[in-house]
C-alpha cells in the first residue's frame, strides 16, 4: 500500500470590491483601485491564506489589473502576474450599468458562448485562455502546495468550468 499523494490545488480568489463594483457597472478591463470595503476584503482573505488555512502557498498569481494585484499583495507573498487571468473584455459595454444592458444583448450573451459584444471578447475566448492558465499553473506544483490565483468574476467562473470538466456556458 502506498501513501496518499500530496495535496495540490489551485485556489481562486476574486479581487476585493471597487467603486465600480459598488455601482453595478461592467468593469471589465477598467483598472480602478480597491475601495475601502475592497481593501478590508483583501486583508481578510490575505490573512486566511497567509495563516495556512488553505495549505502551503507555493505561488501567488494575479491578473495584471490593480484591483487583483492589490488583493494578491494582501497575502504577503511575492506576486506574479499572468495576463490570462485578466477580466473578460466587455468592449463597448465597458462601464455600462448591468441594469442598462439591452435584454437582447443579455439573451445573446447568455445563450451563445461565441457571442462577442462590439469590440469585446467571447466566453469561448475567455475559456481558452483561462483553461490554459489553469493547466499550466497546476503543472508547476511539485509536491504538496497551493497556487493562489487572484482574478475576476468571469475568469473564476471559467476556472470552475475547467475544474468540473464542463463547457464555457457555466460562465453565466
Amino acid at each position: 500500500m502506498t501513501g496518499a499523494s500530496p495535496q495540490r490545488s489551485l485556489l481562486w480568489v476574486r479581487h476585493g470590491r471597487t467603486a465600480l463594483n459598488a455601482r453595478g457597472l461592467l468593469q471589465g478591463r477598467s483598472d480602478p483601485d480597491l475601495d475601502d470595503v475592497g481593501r478590508r476584503q483583501a486583508a481578510a482573505v490575505g490573512a486566511a491564506i497567509a495563516a495556512g488555512r488553505y495549505g502551503p502557498v507555493v505561488a501567488v498569481v494575479s491578473s495584471p489589473l490593480r484591483r487583483a494585484v492589490q488583493t494578491a499583495e494582501a497575502i504577503g507573498a511575492p506576486v506574479l502576474t499572468d495576463d490570462r487571468l485578466i477580466e473578460l473584455d466587455y468592449g463597448e459595454l465597458e462601464g455600462t450599468p448591468v441594469s442598462e444592458v439591452a435584454p437582447d444583448v443579455w439573451a445573446a450573451w447568455q445563450s451563445d458562448v461565441l457571442f462577442r459584444p462590439p469590440g469585446g471578447e467571447s466566453l469561448a475566448d475567455l475559456g481558452v485562455r483561462v483553461r490554459a492558465a489553469c493547466t499550466d499553473w497546476a503543472a508547476t506544483i511539485d509536491g504538496a502546495g497551493t497556487v493562489v490565483m487572484v482574478s475576476h468574476v468571469s475568469p473564476v467562473k471559467a476556472a470552475v468550468a475547467w475544474a468540473l470538466g464542463v463547457g464555457d456556458q457555466i460562465a453565466w
